[in-house]
């Protein structure tokens, strides 16, 4: 081993690393392992590179907004790999999002678990590290491991883990590693991450250094989502893999459902809250939106700027952990143009979220548009003029859709439409404010095949209100991608609790918190008074639909969607739905809002698991293919 190269040096000049400062050192011309453990700086930007490798959460090719239904990009022009996936375009000659070997648009897992394993056998021997550091550092590494084998179960189900590296002497057969159980290797994601914990800082404080480091507060939340995966359907008495066996017949997925499960990531993610809340993580809302400009604003932009500052506000007090080596390239986002007046600038802004998102959200009365017994969801594509009252939310004098209309805080600020308002982009006053124009012809609609939304709708919560796009340019705020939040916390622990043993007050508390925050009532108070299935929510499988609509909104367009519709095995169903969008050809709105269908989307029992290639499984005969393929 002592004179084998770090594969991990030559990986790393392959890609680019980003301006954080504890990312951004890179250890050069490492010949030997016991080099890279001579000393205790060398040996910290092995770490540091190490986290450079985590998956790229942010951009088009690791965004998992792009492979279910939340975004739709415009054909042809949209080619990253994820997109292709959700286009069931999926393959096994040359795998969309390769994780397992490393190719069209994914990662080598298993290189990044050999880098962890060289690390964690010889961070010790470094003689100048400090004890605490040793600590650190260890549990920084275990959790990154931890991610990594999580990152390959979700994707592949059944995974080689890994525990150790295999031996430079090691016979073929050893070589020939095999796939192993997923209880297994969820048992192991647990060891690690409980190892982890132990070893972490609290939390961050030092951001100009720091900040994207893992602390105890991350590594305990991150641990309470992979109970809740290992808990859910998918991995929990899935009998619809009965028939995938190991080499001694073994299905590797467990064949009997286990509540317990539920009650353990229930009491993990509790433990995680706690943790968070005593160590000052907190929702972020608008007693926390400090003065914009020299404007005054009104209570409902507040609340929206709250909601869209609780995503893209750098380190706010909801951010449990974000990754700032993978920021959001907002231009993919954002509207062309604002001011035909003025010129157009030709932002990229080819992804929209198809209409069947956009009715996701609730009702201003805090439900579902189509079970409100005062809104007009059958009348939902009638045209209907935008008076005074609506002055926060859409253009005076505009004519748009009732779709648009008496829409929760969420929708407003977190999707931009014809006649919507967009606050910022250099205009932070209520009575002077930007809104969109997306019809042909108009600022931001259709000029060409390639420079527009598909859908007639934008991902506004996904972009910085602080970005100012021009007639020449476009200047952008970043932020870190926020891998986990509270919210997400919030509602996982009100799923585990759920699942385990019912509705009950606890339950309530946690997803009341998330609806307050976007300026709802009680679950209770909305479904009992403006549903028309009063009594949803008494029941545990009312209340799971309830759960999974909030999970939905709350954290639209961050990436959760669509494994949470694999674990939750409702995928099938929701991805055999067509992609709608307005006709954006048109310039009047009578026939500019007509349903137009983008795209047939398809998904079969074989997509919930990736495909290995044909010459991975030529190479191991011990891997089997995944069912379907």
């Amino acid at each position: 081993m002592k004179n084998i190269r770090i594969t991990l040096i030559s990986l790393l000049l392959l890609s680019s690393i980003s301006c954080n400062k504890f990312m951004d050192v890179i250890p050069d011309n490492v010949p030997t392992i016991d080099q890279a453990f001579a000393m205790r700086n060398v040996a910290e930007r092995y770490l540091f590179t190490i986290y450079s490798l985590l998956p790229r959460h942010g951009d088009g090719t690791g965004n998992a907004t792009n492979l279910g239904d939340e975004l739709w990009g415009v054909y042809p022009y949209n080619t990253n790999e994820a997109w292709l996936i959700s286009r069931g375009e999926q393959n096994v000659v040359n795998p969309l999002q390769d994780y397992w070997t490393g190719s069209r648009g994914g990662r080598n897992l298993f290189v990044c678990l050999r880098e962890c394993n060289i690390f964690l056998e010889n961070v010790g021997k470094v003689p100048d590290i400090e004890p605490h550091e040793l600590i650190r550092w260890t549990a920084e590494v275990k959790f990154m491991k931890a991610y990594f084998l999580y990152w390959l179960v979700l994707r592949y189900g059944p995974v080689p883990i890994m525990r150790e590296n295999i031996p430079i002497d090691a016979g073929l057969e050893e070589v020939r590693v095999r796939r192993q159980p997923v209880d297994e290797a969820f048992s192991y994601i647990e060891e690690l991450m409980d190892e982890a914990i132990e070893g972490l800082p609290e939390i961050i404080y030092n951001e100009a250094t720091e900040m994207g480091r893992i602390s105890r507060a991350a590594a305990m939340a991150m641990k309470a989502k992979m109970l809740v995966t290992a808990a859910s359907p998918f991995y929990n008495g899935n009998t619809d893999y009965a028939q995938f066996l190991d080499h001694e017949g073994k299905s590797y997925f467990n064949q009997t459902y286990s509540v317990e499960k539920w009650q353990k990531a229930a009491n993990a993610a509790k433990e995680a809250i706690d943790f968070a809340h005593a160590n000052g993580i907190k929702l972020f809302d608008t007693s926390q939106v400090n003065a914009v400009g020299q404007s005054s604003l009104s209570d409902t932009t507040k609340l929206q700027l709250a909601l869209r500052l609780s995503v893209t506000k750098r380190w706010n007090s909801e951010l449990l952990w974000g990754d700032p080596n993978n920021t959001l390239a907002q231009v993919i986002y954002t509207p062309r143009s604002w001011d035909p007046a003025n010129g157009h600038y030709y932002l990229s802004g080819r992804y929209g979220p198809p209409k069947k998102m956009i009715e996701m959200y609730y009702s201003d009365n805090g439900v579902p548009i189509e079970e409100d017994k005062e809104w007009d969801f059958e009348g939902r594509n009638d045209l209907q003029v935008a008076t005074a009252a609506d002055k926060y939310n859409i253009k005076e004098g505009y004519t748009t859709v009732k779709l648009h209309y008496n829409r929760e805080n969420r929708f407003y600020s977190s999707i931009g439409f014809d006649g919507g308002i967009w606050f910022g982009q250099g205009r932070t006053d209520d009575k002077d404010a930007f809104y969109l124009m997306g019809k042909a012809n108009q600022a931001a609609g259709v000029i060409d095949r390639e420079f527009h939304s598909p859908t007639g709708y934008w991902p506004k919560k996904m972009v910085h209100y602080e970005n100012v796009v021009t007639a020449t340019g476009y200047t952008q705020t970043w932020y870190p991608w926020p891998v986990l939040r509270l919210a997400d916390l919030y509602l996982l622990y009100a799923e585990a609790l759920n699942e385990a043993s019912g509705p009950s007050e606890e339950v309530y508390t946690y997803i009341n918190k998330i609806r307050e925050r976007a300026g709802l009532q009680t679950v209770q108070y909305s479904w009992t008074n403006y549903s028309k299935n009063p009594t949803r929510f008494t029941n545990k499988d009312g209340l799971r639909s309830i759960i999974q609509r909030e999970r939905t909104i709350e954290l639209m367009f961050e990436s959760h969607r669509f494994w949470d519709l694999r674990r939750w095995k409702t995928a099938v169903d929701e991805l055999n739905k067509d992609i709608v969008g307005w006709s954006l050809d048109q310039s009047e709105a009578i026939a500019y809002y007509k349903d137009r269908v983008i795209f047939a989307q398809e998904f079969t029992q074989r997509d919930y698991l990736w495909p290995l290639s044909e010459s991975t499984l030529q190479i191991n005969g011990n891997l089997d293919q995944a069912p379907g393929w």
